[in-house]
């Protein structure tokens, strides 16, 4: 964007009749390469970080390079990226100002360890950063209908590969407590696809995705969808094409200082979902869970 010592020129997405970066960013979503959906993905979900993060920051929380940054910000028409971390700040202040999000001049809680924090003490506040977060970004009427959709399902078939495989396998464990039909789908093996091919109508299948989505599970979702199958998707990105593919969407914050996302997040949300389950029926799940304990 070119300035003048008097005016700056409007941001790009605004002189397309866009009111947000975010919505010109989700409006023009698929157009970008894989690694610029990556950026994109990231920037709508953490506006606030991104608004004072430099580009190297936004391409490590991203898992990308600060080049793809800079390309990114000028396929979006900005000069680089600090007029695209202008428009975001911009976005951020207004969002403050109508009272969406909460101002650093808002009261706060007193911060969970010193200012002098050890990387251990620096984990274990972003997990408990992330928590919050999504905790205040839950839809109840979302959550309502993953509850309704799992306790309703004549199948639960939980689809995550990589780091998610072991979060599918402990949620399936949750609702065999409860004697749930589930089952999983972890690797392109022979079982899981026929697992797969199983599925119809009465089936729900539960994705769960971090970051960029594995094909596989990117697979379950469009044959359910095909299928006429019920969809739930727990993501970490609002933006993510798993969530674009289910009819039903939980988000989840994974931010992390370390080398890994934080699953966090992620883990509290499936045992609400399972909790919730229980807790339509409590009697009736009690005695089922001790007779699965007694199998």
């Amino acid at each position: 964007m070119k300035r003048t010592s008097a005016t700056i020129t409007a941001p790009p997405h605004e002189a397309r009749g866009h009111q947000t970066l975010s919505a010109y960013i989700q409006a023009r979503f698929d157009e970008f390469s894989r690694s610029q959906k990556d950026v994109a993905q990231y920037i709508v979900d953490h506006l606030d970080e991104v608004a004072f993060q430099t580009a190297e920051e936004l391409a490590r929380r991203a898992n990308t390079s600060s080049s793809t940054v800079v390309r990114f910000s000028q396929a979006l028409g900005f000069e680089g990226f600090p007029e695209l971390q202008h428009s975001a700040r911009e976005e951020y202040r207004r969002k403050v100002a109508s009272g969406q999000v909460s101002g650093a001049g808002a009261a706060s809680p007193e911060p969970l360890f010193s200012l002098d924090q050890n990387e251990f003490e620096t984990a274990i506040a972003a997990d408990y950063n992330n928590v919050e977060e999504t905790a205040r970004r839950v839809s109840r009427s979302d959550v309502e209908a993953a509850i309704n959709a799992i306790a309703s399902a004549d199948r639960v078939l939980v689809c995550g590969t990589d780091q998610m495989a072991f979060f599918a396998s402990y949620f399936r464990h949750l609702l065999m407590l409860l004697d749930l039909r589930a089952e999983i789908v972890a690797s392109p093996s022979q079982e899981a696809l026929s697992r797969l091919g199983r599925i119809d109508e009465r089936t729900l299948v539960i994705g769960l995705s971090a970051g960029r989505p594995h094909p596989l599970v990117v697979r379950a979702m469009k044959l359910a969808r095909h299928r006429k199958a019920p969809t739930l998707a727990v993501v970490d990105a609002t933006l993510s094409e798993v969530a674009k593919l289910a009819q039903i969407k939980l988000y989840y914050s994974s931010n992390s200082p370390a080398y890994v996302r934080s699953h966090t997040a992620l883990l509290s949300q499936l045992q609400a979902l399972a909790y919730g389950v229980y807790a339509r029926d409590t009697e009736q799940y009690a005695d089922r869970i001790k007779a699965f304990r007694l199998k």
